[in-house]
């Protein structure tokens, strides 16, 4: 049966957390303990659930919402956080001990998924010492690093985004959890704020409707994405038409479904947050976040 984003909410959770209370389930999923009680009802009828966990019908009616893989993109230089990025490419820069990517393979490990690619250029060799935590990672090479943007990065993935996660590798993530092993839509990662001058989505009804810089009552973007199955194969044209378009090199690939190709998405927002994620942008914000670059 194809489920409801409630059933699929309140399933999602029961298989994190076999007998979990209904007050605490209900908490999870932000809807009241009568709604839930509601949707554990027609998840019984419907042979799902036994108890307060998945039968074998349950495990495959979430299957179609397993995420198959993750993708980092990883390739750029990092200028911003120049001196240190002379010599280390941002993502495996170490903040308080743990290198930023870290914090995001051990959350996709965590949820179970063994497809990891890492799109790599700058410095890219230094991407090898991954291998002896996490070996099952693929690299991809990305010789288009230094003269195009990070589109240029999921151009070098853009058959792989069918039933993925897509990762900016330069984040910092404080909550594992975020990361799940399934995902009902294509989503973006997203923070409710009053105002930013960082990039940003305008939204309705939990839906993106235009992606831009800086503005007020909106979600400040962070760069981690899910795409299903069908958006994920229709990205990977829509990716190189836009690279080959006039300028397109200059494009971040955000863009290319979230302006250039807006109507042929509905992506939704995954709201989190702020203490959830750090972006780390500049040198100055590193050295606030770990006192031992102070010194530096």
């Amino acid at each position: 049966m194809k489920l409801t984003k409630n059933q699929f909410e309140v399933l999602s959770v029961l298989e994190r957390t076999p007998g979990i209370t209904q007050r605490s389930l209900a908490g999870q999923v932000g809807r009241s303990i009568g709604t839930v009680n509601k949707i554990l009802t027609e998840l019984r009828q419907g042979g799902l659930i036994s108890e307060a966990a998945l039968t074998q019908a349950g495990y495959a009616a979430l299957e179609p919402y397993r995420v198959k893989r993750a993708v980092f993109i990883a390739a750029g230089f990092g200028s911003r956080l120049v001196p240190i990025t002379l010599n280390t490419p941002k993502p495996l820069v170490r903040v308080n001990g743990v290198r930023m990517i870290d914090t995001l393979l051990d959350a996709v490990a965590a949820a179970g998924i063994e497809e990891i690619y890492i799109v790599r250029g700058y410095l890219g060799e230094q991407f090898d010492q991954l291998l002896y935590k996490y070996p099952n990672i693929r690299f991809l090479e990305n010789p288009l690093y230094n003269e195009a943007n990070n589109i240029s990065s999921a151009l070098c993935a853009r058959h792989l985004l069918q039933n993925a996660y897509v990762f900016e590798a330069d984040l910092y993530l404080y909550n594992p959890a975020l990361i799940t092993k399934y995902q009902y839509q294509s989503n973006y990662l997203g923070v409710k704020v009053d105002k930013t001058d960082d990039w940003c989505f305008q939204t309705s009804g939990g839906i993106i409707t235009r992606l831009q810089i800086g503005g007020t009552d909106c979600c400040h973007m962070y760069g981690i994405s899910y795409w299903n199955e069908e958006d994920g194969a229709r990205l990977a044209d829509h990716i190189k038409e836009v690279y080959e378009m006039p300028g397109g090199k200059e494009r971040y690939w955000d863009q290319v479904p979230l302006e250039y190709h807006l109507g042929d998405y509905r992506v939704a927002i995954r709201e989190c947050a702020a203490t959830d994620i750090i972006e780390i942008d500049t040198y100055r914000e590193l050295k606030r976040l770990d006192p031992a670059y102070k010194e530096g």
